[in-house]
């Protein structure tokens, strides 16, 4: 006994929701006028390819038919026109027939011109306002020697001549500008560690040779040599999670405080 497994249609207005709709072009475009092919023409082809059942339709937006195709079209057709007016149109819950157009069966739906979901829009603007509202609260809570470490990646070796209040707005500048990044770096475990070490270097506490290899204390003896293909700082960094370096970074921390 055999049986038969047939595919099962989707259609492709599952899930549609009846509301009002806005279209923009894409691409930033928005030309005074900017008129959309709604019916088809021997010379200017317009189907729509029926996955179930193999076919192209016919496209032909009419006002007084419930149909985009031809084929379920019924009697006198009124042609509609669209028209985008400075890169918009907007299309009220009415008029199903061109929102399913615009949306679903014109080939050119989501490559010349996209509907605005104002739902995911809010959703998004929600989201960002939240992640900068956490990287401000950040910038308040985190300990001065912290913020130091973060904006030393921004500003550089200039960030040792801000004064705490300097060192904080700027904080809270790059915060609200920049927060998923400013949130990575505050979680970073080693910032804080490569931030002592350029500290060591520019108070002469340690001393890095002009090739970038080697770093000495201000006596000429040898603390490590720079691993090859890793950058300085961050070799430093490694180095005071060792042994040795656990030592040297407590007596830099004593020499700095």
């Amino acid at each position: 006994m055999t049986t038969q497994i047939q595919k099962r249609k989707t259609s492709p207005e599952k899930g549609w929701e009846i509301k009002d709709r806005v279209y923009i072009l894409t691409q930033n475009r928005s030309p005074i006028s900017w008129t959309v092919q709604s019916k088809h023409t021997l010379r200017k082809p317009l189907f729509w390819f029926d996955e179930d059942t193999g076919e192209n339709k016919e496209i032909r937006y009419a006002t007084n038919q419930k149909s985009l195709f031809v084929g379920d079209q019924e009697g006198y057709v009124t042609l509609g026109h669209v028209i985008f007016l400075d890169g918009v149109l907007e299309v009220p819950r009415q008029q199903q027939a061109l929102q399913k157009l615009l949306s679903i069966y014109h080939p050119q739906a989501g490559n010349l011109w996209e509907e605005i979901d104002e739902v995911a829009e809010a959703t998004d603007e929600i989201e960002d306002l939240e992640l900068e509202l956490e990287a401000l609260n950040l910038v308040k809570t985190l300990d001065i020697e912290h913020l130091e470490a973060i904006m030393r990646t921004e500003l550089g070796s200039t960030v040792t001549d801000l004064s705490s209040k300097e060192l904080k707005r700027d904080a809270y500048r790059f915060a609200q500008s920049d927060p998923k990044l400013f949130i990575e770096l505050s979680k970073d475990e080693d910032i804080k560690l490569r931030n002592l070490a350029n500290r060591a270097v520019e108070l002469g506490i340690l001393n890095l040779t002009d090739d970038g290899t080697v770093f000495k204390l201000a006596n000429g003896k040898k603390v490590m040599t720079v691993p090859f293909d890793q950058h300085p700082y961050g070799a430093l960094a490694a180095y005071f999670k060792t042994d040795d370096g656990i030592d040297l970074m407590k007596s830099i921390m004593k020499k700095i405080s």
